[in-house]
């Protein structure tokens, strides 16, 4: 299944990762032909404009040599050739209509007043032509200049530029395998928790389910039978269903809260407060299983949250060190608050968390050694109070030794967000 998905993110990858490179290439190179060439281009142009300025006084200028009909100022780097009316090179100049002679019909110019390349032989060169009105008529004269070393440089560096892109397509090849397979590690962390997640639900649920099935068969054999006969299978599948309709409960809040379809409805109330009804509600259970419960709030904590999640957060943790303390333990609540924080804490004496499990006890349907306790549950209860203290911005620290006891700190922000 990854195997497709990570070809296709690698050729993705790749792809871009060569465009960017065949980009990068191509600017280089353009970019290089502009500055080799601006001075072979300027000094075409200057030769025109020096011919266009030119007056009967430049003929006592050294740098004025006879060319034909006409007096032309020209860069020593620059050759000028003149064309007739029906484009036949005029030989009576000097040694540079000599030079193609040989080659009037490939040097000959094609168009006018634009910059042209020309390859002759083995020689590269770049002219610009216009036409001028003489005593003898309209000819064109054409200014031609080398441009042998610009273009070889060019050739090095576009040589350069494939081997490079090469070597980079490679290279890109490599990154986009890599970066893919980076891609898809959450991905594959998601599904194989998904996986895991769907697998430990339909275990949980089908524990319960066969219980009541199991039960609700014996009743059906028994038609006879009084409710006080069967008061023990009755009673069973009543807890039975009620662990179903908590674990379905539990299992809705996780996959309402993974996409984001619960919001924290934030208000002020009092910490101190809801901790004592709380405490009042489960004074008597507390008591009724031999164990004491009590309350460590010395001042007026005002909180900024939801106050039906933070009741399901402290109740939730209050129901795990109820169930992991034996008879005679002691479970402590207590919040306290300073410029900037509110410390709520839950402290048992109970049996305690093994060092490499601690932490582990927030991951969905993650339990310890049950061999240690007749206690059940589900492993969703941490889990969600995990994405309570999340969505509210707190930090948590947990401390447990095996026989001595757990406490769990939770410290939020004051000034809590949306």
């Amino acid at each position: 299944m990854f195997r497709k998905t990570h070809i296709k993110l690698t050729l993705l990858n790749s792809l871009v990762l060569i465009i960017l490179i065949a980009i990068l290439g191509s600017i280089i190179y353009f970019y290089t032909e502009s500055r080799l060439y601006l001075d072979v281009n300027r000094s075409l142009v200057d030769s025109i404009q020096h011919f266009q300025q030119r007056s009967p006084d430049d003929m006592d200028d050294p740098s004025i040599v006879p060319q034909g009909p006409k007096f032309i100022r020209r860069d020593p780097r620059i050759m000028t050739l003149i064309w007739d009316q029906n484009h036949q090179l005029i030989t009576d100049q000097t040694r540079d209509s000599q030079l193609f002679q040989d080659y009037e019909k490939k040097i000959r110019p094609k168009k006018l007043n634009s910059l042209e390349d020309v390859s002759v032989g083995n020689f590269s060169y770049r002219y610009i032509a216009f036409e001028v009105d003489t005593d003898i008529g309209k000819v064109t004269v054409q200014f031609i200049r080398n441009v042998n070393s610009e273009k070889e440089l060019l050739n090095r560096l576009f040589l350069i530029i494939i081997i490079g892109c090469g070597v980079g397509i490679i290279l890109a090849v490599g990154s986009g395998y890599f970066l893919a397979g980076r891609a898809l590690v959450p991905i594959k962390n998601a599904w194989q928790k998904q996986q895991q997640f769907v697998s430990d639900a339909s275990h949980e649920l089908r524990t319960p389910l066969a219980v009541i099935q199991a039960k609700t068969e014996l009743l059906f054999r028994s038609p006879q039978a009084t409710v006080q006969d069967k008061i023990h299978d009755i009673s069973t599948i009543s807890n039975e269903s009620r662990r179903l309709s908590k674990l379905v409960a539990n299992l809705l809040t996780l996959a309402r809260s993974d996409s984001n379809q619960l919001e924290m409805n934030k208000q002020v109330f009092r910490l101190d407060g809801l901790l004592q009804e709380i405490v009042r509600d489960y004074e008597e259970i507390a008591l009724y299983q031999e164990k004491s419960l009590t309350l460590d709030a010395p001042e007026p904590v005002t909180f900024v949250a939801d106050k039906e999640r933070i009741h399901q957060l402290i109740v939730i943790l209050l129901d795990n060190a109820l169930k992991y303390t034996g008879e005679g333990g002691k479970i402590q609540l207590s919040c306290h608050q300073s410029h900037s924080s509110i410390f709520l804490k839950v402290e048992d004496n109970g049996i305690g968390i093994p060092e490499q499990d601690i932490p582990k006890i927030f991951d969905r349907f993650f339990q310890s050694d049950k061999a240690r306790t007749k206690a059940e549950g589900t492993g969703l209860g941490l889990s969600i109070a995990k994405w309570i203290i999340e969505k509210h911005h707190g930090k948590t620290r947990v401390q447990s030794k095996l026989g001595e006891g757990t406490a769990i700190e939770m410290i939020f922000p004051r000034a809590q967000k949306n």
